[in-house]
């Protein structure tokens, strides 16, 4: 994102660095959480609460930043390219599916349904990166778990990101939700 002497775009960057560290301080301690240890793989998304947040009060473009320094920095510091990979894929389905239906039809879909079905994406795309890396579609069999794991998380994601978001515009800390209207 490059740098503006416009004063909305410097605050839009500021709340995106804010989130993507957020998010990276979420998905620290989401790492000390044993949820894995029921559903191998399954995690709780808790970083997601800020994408969709994001996705919803800024737009596309600005959730894609979050997304890519998010996926980024977790990586460098929890875990390795492959973890990489698998995190990229996941993360980029589930924007995709999210963007598309808040675009489509945002007041078709509650934030919740909106979150289960990035929720049920970033399981696909995980699976997606674990296939081409393993050169075998048979972890796909694995998906059944992945995707009850995926509902229940997206469920307290949307959940969570509704209030956020609910208090954000109350509250309304940047300007951002006055500053273009």
């Amino acid at each position: 994102m490059p740098l503006s002497p416009d004063p909305y775009a410097l605050r839009k960057l500021i709340v995106i660095a804010i989130c993507a560290s957020l998010s990276v301080v979420l998905g620290i301690v989401e790492a000390l959480i044993p949820f894995a240890v029921t559903i191998p793989g399954a995690k709780l998304g808790l970083g997601n609460i800020l994408v969709l947040t994001c996705l919803v009060c800024l737009g596309g473009k600005d959730a894609l930043w979050l997304i890519v320094l998010k996926t980024l920095l977790t990586a460098f510091i929890l875990g390795s390219f492959s973890t990489f990979m698998f995190s990229m894929f996941g993360a980029l389905g589930s924007f995709l599916v999210m963007y598309v239906m808040l675009g489509l039809g945002g007041s078709n879909f509650s934030l919740t349904g909106v979150s289960i079905a990035g929720g049920v994406a970033h399981n696909i795309g995980q699976l997606t990166a674990a296939s081409l890396v393993l050169g075998t579609t048979k972890i796909y069999f694995y998906l059944p778990f992945l995707l009850g794991a995926g509902v229940v998380t997206g469920i307290f994601v949307g959940w969570a990101a509704k209030h956020l978001i609910e208090s954000l515009r109350r509250i309304d800390p940047f300007g951002m939700f006055h500053a273009e209207s």
